[in-house]
């Protein structure tokens, strides 16, 4: 098991007097399953497992009713070894949206108050999820509305994969002090910082990816796994869709390299297709999006907070939400020519989605800043109270854009900027520059 900064949501959790019933959603194979469990069997004395992928037919256990005692006595009766102790007894429902009686027993649970019940689930609201039969009991049963407590969870961050290479919270503190004293790191920290920030753009933060590579150090091993979930992930898309979304779905999500690859990385409908048009695939690509596979980055109209309240709807870049998973995606040979230090390639695309990856796992929505005289800033957040831009170097650039922003404060409204990429902390008069590996420290709001 990894440390997963989970743990600490559901410790928030279950310590509140007022809690209900979790769900726990994110994309497939992140490691919802392994936490939830693990935290399950570590807090109660009996765990009750449902695996509704897995076993179909424990759907009959939540029919005809939702009484807690029926359900229980159902459960009992297909399982008799199972120990339920009321006030010691954990129910985990794992891939709950196959049940969607299950997700409404949660209100009857709660009510009742005896057991704790926690679900996993992935593709929670993707439309076209289900087959007409599936739909059909989607119908007869209802979300719980204001009987569950929902988080987010996404594959490993550069944190826990810092972690998972035995980077220890002293490390983390000293990186903290040199950011906040704007000194440089130590020469023999930053190199391994480095490696392991080229590591982790090579094999991302899918649990089962990582652990394969700390295990044996195989890049062939890791890109056979990521190319298997990419693969499930298309599975998914032809199984799951409407049969009218199906293949435009796929076409979309294809796509992702060649769109990353252009030089304005702006999402074009007619990239995914010649001729291609918005009302054509937006459905798919929020198919896309709402499984957890990829994120948008919105251009925004200025340079100014609220950013979502500026951001242009129209207008937006797409980023895979884990990066191995785009590089696996890419030709062989990327992998190790990004071990070798070359972040160059895709003409940055690489580089950007990195930075996509770690500011989406810290849950900051992406914003980006373009217009059509050339000026573009690669991303914009809330740093310290302030509209932050940050540009993304693999190597030192001149940055043009952010100069001119800089530059004329009275237009752009920004007095302080930040720029990511293989050097260590400097600062030039309100330009701060810290290495890429830092990113994920620039938590202020």
């Amino acid at each position: 098991m990894f440390k997963r900064k989970i743990e600490s949501s559901l410790e928030s959790w279950l310590s509140s007097a007022s809690h209900k019933p979790i769900v726990v959603k994110g994309v497939r194979q992140c490691g919802k399953t392994s936490s939830v469990v693990d935290f399950a069997n570590r807090h109660f004395k009996n765990v009750v497992y449902l695996d509704f992928r897995e076993h179909p037919d424990y759907k009959k256990f939540f029919s005809p009713n939702l009484d807690v005692d029926s359900i229980i006595m159902r459960i009992t009766a297909a399982m008799p070894r199972i120990e339920i102790e009321e006030g010691n007894t954990c129910f985990v429902f794992d891939e709950v949206q196959d049940c969607p009686q299950a997700r409404s027993a949660l209100k009857y649970f709660h009510l009742d108050g005896r057991y704790e019940v926690m679900c996993t689930g992935s593709l929670l609201g993707v439309n076209g999820y289900k087959t007409r039969e599936e739909r059909e009991d989607d119908a007869r049963a209802s979300i719980p509305v204001g009987f569950e407590d929902i988080i987010d969870m996404y594959p490993m961050d550069f944190e826990e994969w810092l972690w998972a290479n035995g980077i220890t919270p002293a490390h983390t503190n000293y990186l903290k002090q040199r950011l906040a004293d704007e000194t440089p790191v130590d020469e023999a920290l930053h190199d391994r910082f480095r490696e392991l920030l080229h590591q982790y753009v090579v094999v991302g933060g899918m649990p089962e990816v990582v652990t394969t590579f700390l295990d044996s150090k195989q890049m062939g091993k890791v890109l056979a796994m990521q190319r298997r979930i990419v693969d499930d992930y298309k599975a998914d898309m032809v199984k799951y869709a409407l049969p009218a979304d199906k293949s435009r779905i796929r076409e979309c999500f294809e796509s992702i390299p060649a769109q990353l690859a252009r030089e304005y990385k702006k999402f074009t409908y007619s990239v995914v297709r010649h001729g291609g048009r918005g009302r054509d695939y937006e459905g798919s690509l929020q198919w896309i999006e709402d499984a957890g596979i990829i994120r948008r980055c919105f251009n925004t109209s200025i340079t100014e907070l609220p950013l979502d309240g500026n951001r242009i709807g129209s207008e937006f870049k797409i980023y895979m939400a884990d990066v191995g998973l785009l590089v696996s995606m890419l030709e062989d040979g990327t992998q190790s020519s990004i071990l070798s230090g070359d972040l160059l390639s895709y003409k940055g695309a690489i580089y950007e989605n990195l930075v996509a990856d770690i500011f989406g796992k810290m849950g900051r929505k992406l914003y980006y800043y373009h217009k059509d005289k050339g000026l573009e800033i690669d991303f914009l957040i809330r740093y310290r109270g302030k509209c932050t831009p940050v540009e993304c170097k693999a190597v030192t650039g001149n940055a043009k854009s952010m100069r001119t922003v800089l530059n004329h404060p009275e237009k752009y409204h920004v007095d302080s900027a930040i720029k990511l990429g293989d050097y260590n902390i400097g600062r030039k008069d309100s330009l701060l520059t810290i290495p890429t590996y830092m990113a994920f420290l620039l938590t202020e709001v």
